[in-house]
């Protein structure tokens, strides 16, 4: 008898006991059928369906075959991570490195990005110093966005801002209105803000003009005219690009440190280690002496343009004198971003001749000979005309 005859023969209690078989160990209470006519059935084909098929669920995944399945087996997490595989086996490293294919990717990437560098350098006018810079300026301001609602915020968590008629936010407003048409940026949309903090001696302008002036710098700059050597500087750091420059230097030092990193972890060495070495080397080397040169740069530049605007550039003497005897626990410079204190009186005592001289050619009406110079300068790759041995 075939497989398919024999399946017709069971009956529907067949059929359920046969797909669980524990229902084949309860008892069944069997109900005496009537007796059906004898009616002649019409012979099915093998792929006809069955009518006991029709009126039964069918269902794909059984429970036998969750009550059969063995259980599986637990390992100790600790066993499998000492039973893995390298990230690198043995050897391979190795071979990577002689592949003639990795050594054709290394010298396109190695050209690619050398192509991509000295197409980005740039000169810096006063100072004649090379540089790497990748970002536009209005990329930069997109970017610093967020920065500045940060800060914004921070602020009004804290001590919040001086109001509109506090006598010493009008009088950073009355030197940044005459900043700003010296600055080479009377286009931006600035916007002046004092932040009631006595225990900060700072300011800053970010890049699309927004200043920040802590109330505690007030107290050191005295009047107007210290004051324009303090925001004439951080105006400059914006006319110079010195943000865009920063950040363009970060591209090249992740990079570098990066594949420090993948090389050092492919042969099984500490690579915090050598994030570690690499990362101070490389501050010590690069970012730190980097910094001090923006701060130099941003010296000069905010001496001119005060001075352009008609404010005592020998105020900027006094100021520092002020901030060398406030920071007497300074750390070394070489160690700094900033140069010292004294180093910064030294550097305006040798151009101090040169802003009086601007001063004094200045027609005090907002004219912004210097900046514009600058910026026509910096675009030809031209230096301006200044006391290289300053620098």
């Amino acid at each position: 008898m075939s497989r398919m005859s024999t399946f017709r023969m069971l009956g529907p209690s067949r059929l359920l006991s046969s797909a669980f078989p524990a229902a084949r160990r309860a008892p069944s209470l069997r109900v005496p059928r009537r007796p059906t006519p004898n009616i002649p059935r019409t012979p099915r084909t093998a792929s006809s369906p069955s009518p006991i098929l029709s009126r039964i669920q069918v269902r794909t995944f059984s429970h036998t075959s969750l009550l059969l399945r063995k259980p599986w087996p637990k390992k100790d997490p600790h066993e499998e991570l000492r039973n893995a595989k390298p990230f690198i086996e043995d050897g391979s490293f190795g071979r990577m490195a002689r592949s003639p294919r990795t050594h054709t990717i290394a010298v396109l990437s190695f050209a690619g990005a050398l192509a991509f560098y000295f197409s980005n350098i740039e000169t810096v006018p006063v100072s004649g110093r090379q540089r790497f810079n990748c970002y536009s300026q209005e990329r930069v301001e997109k970017l610093t966005q967020r920065e500045a609602k940060l800060v914004i915020h921070n602020a009004e968590q804290q001590g919040g801002f001086l109001s509109e008629g506090d006598p010493r936010t009008r009088m950073v407003k009355r030197v940044m209105k005459r900043l700003i048409p010296v600055s080479g940026m009377a286009n931006a949309e600035w916007e002046v803000r004092v932040i009631n903090d006595d225990s900060q001696v700072n300011a800053f302008v970010l890049p699309g003009g927004k200043v920040f002036v802590y109330s505690g710098i007030l107290k050191v700059a005295r009047n107007e005219h210290g004051l324009a050597a303090v925001l004439g500087h951080e105006i400059a750091h914006n006319l110079a690009q010195h943000i865009a420059e920063r950040m363009s230097g970060n591209i090249g030092v992740n990079i570098l440190l990066g594949s420090m990193g993948i090389i050092e972890m492919a042969l099984g060495g500490s690579t915090f280690l050598t994030q570690l070495i690499g990362g101070t080397v490389l501050g010590l080397t690069f970012s730190l002496p980097m910094g001090r040169k923006q701060e130099s740069e941003a010296d000069y530049i905010g001496l001119m343009m005060m001075a352009e605007a008609c404010y005592d550039p020998e105020e900027a003497l006094h100021f520092w004198e002020r901030m060398e005897r406030l920071t007497q626990q300074a750390p070394p410079q070489w160690m700094s971003t900033h140069p010292s204190n004294r180093s910064r009186i030294e550097d305006i005592q040798r151009w101090m001749s040169k802003a009086l001289d601007k001063r004094q050619l200045s027609d005090c009406r907002g004219i912004s000979s210097f900046a514009d110079a600058f910026k026509r300068a910096m675009e030809r790759g031209h230096v301006m005309e200044t006391d290289s041995s300053n620098w």
